[in-house]
């Protein structure tokens, strides 16, 4: 009998892959948008500190 692809040994231990069917109405990003968005959030964060420190 051929196997399916995808069964194994994750099907087994209960770790199901819930991502095969792509979403056309999920948010998109890419990575360079989310690293910007943590660069941003990390000088903002700097800048709080020095200026108003606690």
């Amino acid at each position: 009998m051929a196997k399916k692809e995808g069964s194994g040994i994750q099907q087994q231990a209960g770790l199901i892959r819930y991502f095969d069917i792509e979403n056309d109405k999920a948010l998109k990003l890419s990575p360079k948008t989310i690293i910007g968005f943590a660069i941003g959030i990390s000088v903002v964060v700097i800048l709080l500190q020095t200026f108003y420190p606690m």
